[in-house]
């Protein structure tokens, strides 16, 4: 990133003003009134989301959470509501909110322009769904809100000079070991693990169309994930991939919804199981099986827009190390 953008995002409250932040403004609100439409006439409601808690999601990769001093207790900020869509859906079997996110991103991390600090995901989450369910549903969504844009945006898109393909459905898979496979083939040394920025990117950039990376090994990812039966090591989850270099669009998969597994896998994590009070509590009481994913709001206006930095793709950018309104 260069001087220049960094000093565009601080001073954002100047930078705003220009005629590219509001045709952005305009895609992303068609971004999100589409993807409402679609989930409403498919049988979802919406929920509101959490902002704090006692505990969230731990993810993986060494990811750092935020906390706030709550009445001289010690809450988290959301880092994902993948628990809380858990706690919903004994009440309705499809739920999904917009849900504000805080991870505190390593420095490095402004360099893969698609990181932010805080950002927006679309949670969904269907009660006695397989990932394979969710996948498909994700599919439709994503073809119906470029398609939707494309229509609705014409303008916007034209005077972005972005030529944006509606992509045909279903989505070219990869398993992550074929993921691998291919990133060693082209010279990337890629162990068991999440895989790194700059190799998602090559991979990205391969593709045209957007694509899927499945069945994670069990120790790359957070432990509720739901593991395979018959392949053991190995996660119900995938993560969907833009393609033209803009990389991960969101992840997803089955979860763990058995206490004591749950538990187990927590301690293999090095996780403390007291941590977690609430959510094993409910998951102990019992709460049905089920599949779902989070999507990014400023990276899919990113892609459908055609934006090189992330932070272009919100009013508000909070980028790792920079103080910005």
């Amino acid at each position: 990133m260069s001087l220049k953008d960094l000093e565009l995002i601080r001073q954002r409250h100047i930078s705003l003003r220009s005629q590219r932040s509001i045709w952005m403004m305009r895609v992303q609100d068609e971004i999100l009134s589409s993807m409402r439409d679609f989930l409403r006439a498919d049988g979802f409601i919406e929920m509101l989301a959490p902002i704090v808690g006692p505990v969230t999601d731990p993810g993986s990769g060494g990811l750092r959470q935020a906390s706030i001093n709550y009445y001289g207790l010690e809450l988290k900020l959301m880092s994902s509501i993948i628990f809380h869509k858990q706690m919903v859906i004994p009440l309705t079997p499809k739920v999904f909110a917009l849900s504000p996110n805080v991870r505190l991103e390593p420095l490095e991390s402004i360099r893969t322009r698609r990181h932010l600090v805080e950002f927006k995901q679309m949670d969904v989450e269907q009660a006695n769904a397989s990932y394979e369910d969710v996948m498909k549903l994700m599919e439709r969504m994503l073809q119906y809100v470029i398609k939707r844009v494309k229509s609705n945006r014409k303008k916007e898109l034209q005077a972005l000079n972005r030529e944006l393909k509606v992509p045909s459905v279903p989505f070219k898979r990869y398993t992550y070991e074929e993921a691998i496979e291919i990133l060693r083939s082209m010279g990337f040394k890629v162990r068991h693990e999440e895989i790194p920025w700059e190799a998602e990117e090559a991979l990205s950039i391969a593709h045209e169309e957007p694509f899927w990376i499945t069945n994670y090994p069990i120790r790359a990812r957070a432990f509720y994930y739901l593991e395979h039966e018959d392949r053991p090591g190995f996660l119900k989850d995938f993560d969907l991939m833009y393609p033209e270099g803009y990389g991960e669009a969101a992840s997803g998969g089955e979860r763990e919804h058995r206490y004591e597994i749950a538990v187990e896998r927590m301690r293999r994590m090095g996780e403390d199981p007291l941590r977690y009070g609430w959510y094993l509590e409910m998951l102990k009481v019992g709460i049905p099986p089920s599949a779902g994913f989070g999507i990014g709001i400023e990276r899919l206006t990113r892609y459908v827009c055609g934006i090189r930095d992330i932070w272009e793709a919100t009013p508000f950018p909070k980028v790792a190390g920079l103080i910005s309104p």
